[in-house]
């Protein structure tokens, strides 16, 4: 059940914090005493700087559930960032990896809702496939680990072998491998620090073959540019990505917009927004509130005519 403003929680000492979209940002008082495993992006999008420093001032630990996020968390083990070079998030690709932007233009919801590797909801599996799922990673990265936008990467990885990578001040890259299936990020984040037998066959190497890495396209696949460029902003902007994406997102799945309108209506209104400040979650529900609003004007101007 999602928790919402005034709910009283039970006594416990962890909190899994899995609602879809920013619904989660209602408050930062159940942090305290509470271990907190992250499974929703959109929570660090929107207010990174809010909620890590809540999880410092009450001195829990957030321990991220995504598969990419929960692979560097365990290459790095509690190693200080100043010994981080870079993160290395992995990306599927999506159904459309390949593809160039002039053959995007037409493709449908049904098309872009057939991804390769994971079975996840509607809208996280658009994300995917326009690469703004690997943005809001990007994103959160920043938060998780303390890391500039210049030391996090993205590379194309279709075999989803390798989860992220970790490159060290001395050079040495650490991975993280598995067998595709979220059950182990989520029994890692409940069992750490400990490691539990789990349920989930060893990875055959052998039989995985070829691993292949490719650096993304950002002209075919532009969301990618855009959340780097929010971050880069930082303040308000990453908020304005995320609300733009999601009313994007909507009207696609509902028909209504181009594949390729995805990226025109997140642009439009984050080029419309001056970034502000974001200190407090009054500060960042009023900003999702505005980007909504534009974006589903400049989505309105941009229908299909069908």
């Amino acid at each position: 059940m999602p928790i919402t403003v005034g709910d009283r929680l039970p006594e416990t000492t962890f909190l899994t914090m899995t609602e879809e979209g920013p619904q989660p940002v209602k408050s930062t008082d159940y942090f305290a005493g509470r271990t907190v495993a992250l499974a929703n992006k959109e929570v660090l999008v929107m207010a990174g700087g809010i909620v890590t420093e809540a999880a410092r001032y009450h001195g829990v630990a957030i321990l991220p559930v995504d598969s990419e996020h929960n692979a560097i968390h365990q290459c790095l083990h509690g190693r200080d960032a100043s010994e981080i070079r870079r993160l290395v998030l992995t990306a599927s690709g999506g159904p459309f990896r390949g593809r160039r932007a002039t053959e995007l233009l037409a493709v449908t919801a049904e098309e872009a809702l057939r991804h390769p590797t994971w079975r996840m909801g509607r809208k996280i599996t658009i994300d995917s496939a326009t690469l703004m799922n690997k943005g809001l990673e990007v994103i959160e990265a920043h938060w998780l680990f303390g890391v500039r936008s210049d030391q996090i990467e993205v590379l194309v990885h279709p075999q989803s072998v390798v989860h992220s990578l970790v490159e060290l001040t001395d050079g040495s890259m650490i991975a993280q491998l598995g067998v595709t299936d979220m059950r182990l990020p989520i029994q890692y984040a409940f069992s750490y620090p400990e490691r539990w037998d789990g349920p989930l066959p060893s990875l055959d190497l052998a039989r995985a073959g070829r691993l292949d890495f490719a650096a993304p396209d950002t002209v075919a696949f532009p969301c990618l540019r855009l959340a780097y460029r929010a971050l880069d902003a930082e303040r308000s902007l990453p908020v304005v990505l995320n609300a733009a994406n999601e009313v994007a997102v909507a009207r696609f799945l509902e028909g209504r917009i181009g594949f390729g309108s995805i990226p025109h209506v997140i642009e439009r209104t984050m080029d419309a927004h001056v970034p502000v400040e974001v200190a407090t979650l009054a500060a960042v529900r009023a900003v999702d509130r505005w980007a909504h609003e534009y974006a589903l004007e400049i989505a309105q101007g941009v229908e299909l005519k069908v």
